[in-house]
């Protein structure tokens, strides 16, 4: 067991896996001498070669192109998108080649391929360098979506990406890449819950918060705020988000007949959106309030001395707990 940020543990996972496959190779805009951009491949070219640790030239289509064409032969591809708002020029090979080539041929060739994603913000950086670009992956049919929200998810989560014959994009938060967390990196992953499975990360009886990525701690730290009010919040991560794990999250709503959804990304047409409809779905009969979304706002992602304001932290998350509790907003923190 390793103490491991979740940079490092982003890291070891890329190192197993080429460890273990030799068809795995990494491709991506100053992965090699410099490590990336955030030193998540730091060590990976003096330890496998140019060959298998390849800097791309400045051109996301092209680098998924190639990409496309290494899985074709074989390969197991894993692609760094240097920050999430450079992946729109991909965006063609992506939603057009990798999630359709297997449903295309019939099933007679396989994309195991996986695009790494630093994603969102909190950074003081602008926009290009902060989006929350997943709903438009989670809308198309063919592609597996993640979030990792700590090092051990980040770990076990991509050596399985990597290890599955289907596409997936893979979304790292940047703002947690320093956090820290237990990795054991010698663990078996047979032995791991699958990828599209999520988690309860803190039980709870009075309001479900469904969440994943860089808000899985925020979505804690408003759990231990309510806990000081009499309020119980469960925290589901959802690791995966495409496909849901409807499974676990109707399961926790249907006993706490509550729901609040938090995401960095924009609220029209979100990802939230699309799982507070399922929950109306699938549990309107358990529910005793309205589901609630606790979003990014409908705009260009903002300069960084005003990202504070974009970015839903624990004032707006409780804001909306008090609402599907039907009581003043008043919780330990938070704005009147």
């Amino acid at each position: 067991m390793s103490t491991l940020t979740l940079a490092r543990a982003v890291n070891a996972g890329l190192r197993a896996a080429m460890t273990d496959d030799a068809r795995v190779v990494l491709l991506g805009e100053d992965i090699g001498k410099l490590g990336g951009v955030f030193r998540v491949t730091d060590g990976l070219l003096d330890q496998f070669g140019a060959a298998r640790v390849i800097d791309t030239p400045l051109a996301e289509s092209g680098i998924m192109g190639t990409a496309v064409g290494l899985a074709y032969r074989g390969y197991r591809p894993v692609v760094e998108i240097q920050f999430d708002g450079f992946v729109y020029p991909a965006f063609d090979q992506i939603v057009c080649q990798v999630a359709k080539l297997h449903y295309r041929t019939g099933g007679a060739v396989r994309m195991p391929l996986t695009i790494r994603i630093p994603w969102g913000g909190g950074i003081g950086a602008a926009e290009h360098h902060s989006e929350s670009p997943e709903a438009y992956f989670v809308h198309t049919a063919g592609l597996r979506v993640i979030a990792a929200s700590d090092p051990r998810e980040a770990y076990v989560l991509l050596r399985q990406a990597i290890a599955s014959d289907d596409p997936v994009v893979f979304f790292e938060p940047k703002r947690l890449y320093h956090s820290k967390g237990e990795v054991d990196t010698d663990l078996d992953l047979a032995d791991e819950p699958p990828m599209g499975l999520a988690r309860v990360v803190r039980e709870g009886t009075d309001v479900t918060l469904v969440t994943y990525g860089a808000q899985v701690p925020v979505a804690l730290d408003a759990a231990v705020a309510a806990e000081e009010e009499g309020v119980s919040i469960e925290v589901v991560d959802l690791r995966s988000i495409s496909p849901v794990d409807y499974r676990t999250v109707t399961a926790s709503v249907r006993k706490t007949g509550r729901a609040v959804v938090t995401h960095e990304a924009a609220r029209e047409a979100g990802v939230g959106a699309e799982i507070v409809a399922s929950i109306a779905e699938r549990c309107f009969e358990y529910l005793e309030a309205a589901p609630q979304r606790v979003t990014g706002h409908d705009i260009p992602y903002p300069p960084a001395k005003l990202e504070g304001h974009h970015l839903p932290d624990l004032d707006r998350i409780l804001a909306a707990v008090d609402r599907v509790m039907d009581r003043p907003h008043t919780m330990a923190g938070a704005s009147q």
